[in-house]
C-alpha cells in the first residue's frame, strides 16, 4: 500500500515537473532547461514570424519584379532574362541545403539566422548602392539604352548575396520557429500544428506588400527608393529578432548528421551476411534514459537490410562503443527516414517547374496586357501576383478554421487529414492552374493576331486573375504541407535539412524550368518555329503550359502510389515502452 502511494507520489511530480519544465533536449538562452511558462510557443514565435514576414517582402519585392529589371533596366531579351530569373531563384532555394546542414550540424539556428540576416542585409546595402553611387549607376542618360558593365556586375552580386542570406536565413528560422513547441506535450504539439499554417500567413502577408507597396515604388518612384525600404526594414526586423532572445528555446547543434548515416550504412555492410534475428526486439537499442538527445524511434519492417547494422554480433562491449560496427534501432531509422522521402520529393518536383512561372513568365504576362483601372491608375505588373498571396491566405485560414476542426471530429485524426493528403489536394490545383494560364494565353494571342498594332493591351489583366488564384489556393494546401511534411519526416537532429529539402524543390523545379525551356526551344526551332521567341507575342505560351498541365497530371498518379504506401515516422512515447505513428496507420493513403 505504502509503496502504491509513493509510486503514486512521484508520478505526480514528475507530471508536475514536466509541466513545469521542458524535456526535449532545448536550453534557453542561458543553457539551462527552459520553463515552460516563460519560453517558447507563440511569446517565441512571434518574433520569429516578424522577421520571416519582413524577409518575405524583402525577397518577392526583388523576385517578382526582376524579370522587369531584367529586360528594362538591364535589357535582356525575354528567353535570356527568363533563365536569369530562374537561375537566380533556382540558386536562392538549393543554397539553404549548405545553410540547413551548417545551422544542424555546427552554428546552430539562432545562430545561423543571425549571421545570413547580416549578410542578407549587406546584399540589400549594395543593391541600393547600385542605383545612388554615381560610378555604378547603370548609366548617366534616360531612357538608359545600354546600362553600364560596372552596374551589371554589381547588381548580379547584390541579388546572389541575397541568395546567400536567404539559404541560411530560411531553413534555419522556420525550423527554429518549430523548435519552440515541445513535441511531447500534447497542447504544444497541436498548437505546433497551427504553427506552419500561421507562419504561411505570415509570409503571405510580406509577399502581398512586397508585390504591391515595394513594386509600386519601383514602378513609380524609382528602383533605388524601392531597395531603401527594404534595407530599413530588414534592418529593423533584425532588431526585433536579437530582441526576443530570452524568449526563445535553442537546440544545440549535434554535428554532421551525416555521419550517423553513413555508419549505419558501414555496418550494415559489414554485416550483411548475418541473418536476421527472428525477433526485431533482439536488435541493438539504448534506453530513453541514456539518449542524451532527441527521441526514440521505433523498428520498421521496411529497408530490412539496414537492419544487419543493429544485430549484436558479440557480447563484446567494444562493440557497442564502436558505432561504426554497430548501430542503435533509432539510427538505423533514422537513415530509414531519409531514404523514404527521396522519392516523395523527387515526385514534388514538377510542382516546383510549374510554380516557377509565376514569377517568369506570368509577370511579363501582365507587362503586355491593359493594367489601368480607376481613374487611370495603372497597377505595377508584378502586383498580379498580390492575387496569389490573397488565395493562399484565404486557402490557410479556411484550411486552419473550417477544414481541420471537421475532419478532426470526422477521422479522429489530430491533422484532420494526413500530410501527404494536403499536399495532394494542392496538386490537383495546380494542374488547373495551369490549364487556365493556357487557356488565357490562348485568348491573349488571338487578340494580338486581330489586331498587332493594338496587341493585346485591350485585354485586361485580370484576365490572369484565376491562374493567380488557383494557385495561391492550391500553395496553401502543397506549400504549407511540404513544409510540414519535411520538417516532421526527418531526424530530430536534421529539422534544418529538412526545410532545405522543401526549398529544394522550388530551387530544383526552377532549374529544371530553365532545361526544359532550352530544350523545347531547341526541338520546336528545329521544327519550325520556337515556342519561346524574343517576346510574348512571337512565342507559344499556350502550348508550354498546356505541356506543364500534362505532365502535373501524369506526375500526380505516380505522387498518389508513392504516398499510399508510404510509413511515417513511428516515434516511441516517453512515458511507456510503446511506439506511436506521426501520423494515423492508413495516413499514407490519399484514398
Amino acid at each position: 500500500m505504502e509503496e502504491r502511494k509513493g509510486s503514486a507520489k512521484s508520478n505526480k511530480v514528475a507530471a508536475e515537473n514536466q509541466e513545469k519544465w521542458v524535456y526535449d533536449s532545448s536550453v534557453d538562452h542561458k543553457g539551462n532547461v527552459p520553463l515552460r511558462a516563460s519560453t517558447g510557443v507563440w511569446k517565441a514565435s512571434l518574433f520569429i514570424v516578424a522577421i520571416e514576414f519582413s524577409e518575405r517582402l524583402s525577397y518577392f519585392g526583388i523576385a517578382t519584379s526582376l524579370i522587369i529589371y531584367l529586360t528594362k533596366v538591364i535589357h535582356e531579351d525575354l528567353k535570356s532574362a527568363a533563365k536569369s530569373v530562374n537561375y537566380w531563384s533556382g540558386v536562392t532555394t538549393m543554397i539553404p541545403f549548405f545553410g540547413g546542414f551548417i545551422a544542424d550540424a555546427y552554428l546552430g539556428r539562432f545562430s545561423t539566422v543571425l549571421v545570413s540576416s547580416i549578410i542578407y542585409l549587406l546584399g540589400l546595402i549594395l543593391l541600393s548602392m547600385s542605383w545612388f553611387v554615381p560610378t555604378l549607376r547603370p548609366c548617366d542618360t534616360h531612357p538608359c539604352l545600354e546600362p553600364r558593365k560596372i552596374h551589371e556586375v554589381v547588381f548580379f552580386l547584390a541579388i546572389y548575396m541575397i541568395s546567400i542570406g536567404t539559404g541560411g536565413h530560411k531553413p534555419s528560422l522556420e525550423s527554429f520557429g518549430a523548435d519552440q513547441f515541445d513535441d511531447d506535450h500534447t497542447e504544444e504539439r497541436k498548437q505546433k500544428m497551427s504553427y506552419f499554417n500561421w507562419w504561411n500567413f505570415g509570409l503571405c502577408c510580406g509577399l502581398l506588400l512586397g508585390v504591391t507597396v515595394v513594386v509600386y515604388v519601383q514602378d513609380h518612384v524609382s528602383w533605388g527608393v524601392a531597395d531603401i525600404v527594404l534595407m530599413a526594414v530588414m534592418g529593423t526586423s533584425l532588431v526585433i529578432f536579437i530582441v526576443g532572445r530570452p524568449f526563445y528555446r535553442y537546440r544545440r547543434p549535434t554535428g554532421s548528421p551525416l555521419t550517423p548515416m553513413l555508419q549505419v550504412l558501414v555496418a550494415a555492410i559489414a554485416k550483411r551476411k548475418l541473418p536476421y534475428p527472428s525477433d526485431p526486439a533482439q536488435l541493438y537499442e539504448i534506453s530513453q534514459s541514456e539518449k542524451v538527445r532527441g527521441r526514440l524511434l521505433c523498428h520498421t519492417n521496411k529497408l530490412k537490410f539496414l537492419d544487419k547494422a543493429a544485430i549484436i554480433s558479440t557480447e563484446n562491449s567494444a562493440e557497442k562503443q564502436n558505432p561504426w560496427t554497430l548501430a542503435t534501432v533509432t539510427k538505423v531509422e533514422e537513415m530509414k527516414l531519409v531514404l523514404n522521402i527521396i522519392p516523395i520529393w523527387l515526385a514534388t518536383l514538377p510542382f516546383g517547374m510549374c510554380v516557377a512561372q509565376t514569377s517568369t513568365f506570368f509577370i511579363k504576362q501582365g507587362v503586355s496586357m491593359n493594367r489601368s483601372i480607376a481613374n487611370g491608375f495603372e497597377i505595377p505588373p508584378a502586383s498580379i501576383y498580390s492575387l496569389a498571396a490573397i488565395g493562399m491566405i484565404i486557402s490557410v485560414t479556411f484550411y486552419e478554421k473550417i477544414l481541420v476542426p471537421v475532419m478532426r471530429r470526422t477521422t479522429g485524426n489530430e491533422r484532420g487529414i494526413n500530410i501527404l493528403q494536403r499536399i495532394g489536394i494542392g496538386m490537383l490545383f495546380l494542374i488547373g492552374t495551369m490549364v487556365a494560364a493556357a487557356l488565357v494565353e490562348k485568348k491573349r494571342l488571338g487578340i494580338v493576331e486581330k489586331d498587332p498594332l493594338k496587341s493585346s493591351h485591350s485585354m485586361s489583366v485580370f484576365w490572369l486573375a484565376p491562374q493567380f488564384v488557383i494557385i495561391g489556393f492550391g500553395d496553401g494546401f502543397t506549400l504549407v504541407g511540404l513544409q510540414e511534411y519535411f520538417y516532421d519526416q526527418v531526424p530530430d537532429s536534421m529539422r534544418s535539412l529538412g526545410i532545405a529539402f522543401y526549398l529544394g524543390v522550388i530551387g530544383a523545379g526552377n532549374f529544371l524550368s530553365s532545361l526544359l525551356i532550352t530544350a523545347i526551344d531547341h526541338i520546336t526551332e528545329q521544327r519550325g518555329k520556337s515556342w519561346f521567341g524574343k517576346d510574348l507575342n512571337s512565342s507559344r505560351l499556350d502550348k508550354f503550359y498546356w505541356l506543364l498541365a500534362c505532365m502535373a497530371a501524369a506526375n500526380l498518379c505516380v505522387y498518389v502510389f508513392l504516398a499510399r504506401r508510404y510509413s511515417y515516422k513511428n516515434v516511441q512515447k516517453v512515458a511507456v515502452v510503446d511506439c506511436y505513428e506521426g501520423e494515423e496507420e492508413k495516413g499514407g493513403s490519399l484514398a
